[in-house]
């Protein structure tokens, strides 16, 4: 017994050492212009703002994002698994899943958005039956994509911001996913969203603050995707 409580110590030691690593780093996301980018309010809640993640931080976790080779979602892994992944991505994940983060959302929609409830899930490929209109379901408070790609020339992939949930071209906002772009907005019963097809690279981190933890858990059950982080340093097929 005493043997396996000096294992937990040891790895919660390991886990420590690069939570502290991680936090060290430079933040590579632009907090103070986020508190300051303006809110529309119109039809609903929404914001959209380039260079949320700083140019060079976006340009290294892009370079370190997880390949899959497959389109789906994938969640993130817990902060005690973060050392499996490059640490070029893995000090942004950090710092989006940050209470400071959360605490900026927070005050930013209003909302009592809490660090406990938040859902975080990658997705490096699009395929062309994505991007139908919807909204998201009502266990979502918040939604928001952090994009991470080099350029953007096709029609298909921007997301568009869309006043109704059957005409993808009445839109309040087109996005392309670019590498630090932010969208987000909150969900309501009219936070139309969608894009047009498209087929290959596209990736984005996507967070998602659910009405409490429980509904966290629930919707990554959903998606069968509890055990995904252990396919991330290779081989992962599933996102």
């Amino acid at each position: 017994m005493e043997g396996v409580f000096r294992h937990a110590a040891a790895q919660q030691g390991r886990i420590d050492l690069v939570l502290s690593n991680l936090y060290r780093a430079d933040c590579p996301l632009d907090l103070e212009g986020f508190r300051r980018a303006p809110l529309a309010t119109e039809p609903f809640p929404h914001l959209v703002m380039p260079n949320f993640v700083k140019p060079a931080a976006a340009a290294a976790a892009r370079a370190g994002f997880p390949s899959s080779g497959a389109g789906g979602l994938a969640t993130a892994p817990d902060p005690e698994h973060l050392g499996a992944l490059d640490p070029r991505f893995a000090v942004l994940l950090a710092r989006l899943r940050s209470p400071e983060t959360t605490a900026a959302f927070a005050e930013k929609f209003g909302l009592p958005l809490s660090h406990e409830a938040l859902l975080v899930t990658l997705r490096d490929r699009c395929r062309p039956q994505d991007g139908r209109i919807h909204t998201d379901s009502e266990s979502k408070l918040v939604t928001a994509l952090v994009y991470l790609n080099d350029g953007w020339e096709p029609e298909g992939g921007r997301l568009r911001l869309l006043r109704r949930i059957d005409d993808m071209e009445d839109m309040i906002a087109e996005v392309p996913p670019l590498d630090g772009t932010l969208v987000a907005f909150r969900r309501t019963d009219n936070s139309f969203h969608g894009h047009k097809p498209y087929d290959g690279v596209r990736r984005y981190v996507m967070l998602n603050w659910m009405v409490d933890a429980g509904a966290a858990h629930r919707e990554a059950m959903r998606h069968g995707l509890s055990s995904v982080w252990k396919k991330l340093t290779g081989g992962l097929h599933s996102f």
